[in-house]
């Protein structure tokens, strides 16, 4: 069966300020997106909650139903020893209360930013969705489960956007700010100009290529 003559919009939705104006600013860069793409922001606000709400009422009344892909961003915490601030995190699912939710071409978003961050480790393999930052040795304890980061959003993110019965293309992409050796105190320390801010930045190139990809066919 034939595929839509162009791909539906994506929706990318983040949770902090400074997430989102690291997403603003790579939007702004000259040759970044198309005039042919419905390319939309959203900041959900901090949380699982605050994820659910704001996705829900972003894609409420959409025309199409299920037309709307949608991946989560931002930063997260690395729980594998070996990461490092600015290693980028693929989730090939997302776990959370809700269950597993599996994510679209977790192989073709790696192989993307691979290409455009070369100097980047790019880490494939399930992201945990918490309710809190987590801190010291809960680490340890969620990458014995298999994840290899975690952070608040994702999963509850993607969850609600695999509810009901239409098949949406979702995905995860999060930037380590803190891991293993390197855990992050407080969230202000980031507008000194860490490394994830940059990347974050610098990734919509890739996502873009994602959601073009859309038009083949995806399981």
């Amino acid at each position: 069966m034939e595929g839509p003559s162009a791909p539906g919009p994506l929706l990318i939705a983040c949770a902090l300020g400074i997430e989102h104006a690291a997403l603003r600013r790579g939007l702004g860069r000259p040759g970044t997106v198309t005039g042919t793409e419905d390319i939309r922001l959203l900041r959900s606000g901090m949380g699982p909650q605050a994820a659910r709400r704001a996705l829900t009422g972003a894609l409420d009344g959409e025309s199409v139903p299920g037309g709307t892909a949608v991946l989560a961003t931002g930063f997260c915490a690395g729980l594998a020893p070996g990461m490092r601030p600015g290693d980028l995190v693929v989730a090939d699912e997302t776990r959370g209360p809700e269950g597993r939710v599996p994510c679209t071409g977790a192989e073709l978003l790696a192989a993307a930013l691979t290409g455009l961050a070369p100097s980047r480790t790019v880490h494939t393999g399930p992201l945990a969705g918490t309710d809190h930052v987590v801190r010291g040795s809960e680490r340890g304890s969620l990458h014995a489960t298999g994840a290899l980061a975690a952070d608040m959003e994702s999963a509850a993110t993607l969850a609600t956007a695999a509810a009901g019965t239409a098949r949406r293309p979702v995905a995860a992409v999060r930037v380590v700010v803190d891991a293993p050796g390197h855990e992050l105190i407080r969230i202000g320390t980031l507008r000194g100009g860490i490394s994830a801010f940059r990347v974050l930045r610098g990734v919509l190139p890739a996502f873009l290529e994602w959601h073009r990809s859309l038009l083949l066919p995806w399981r």
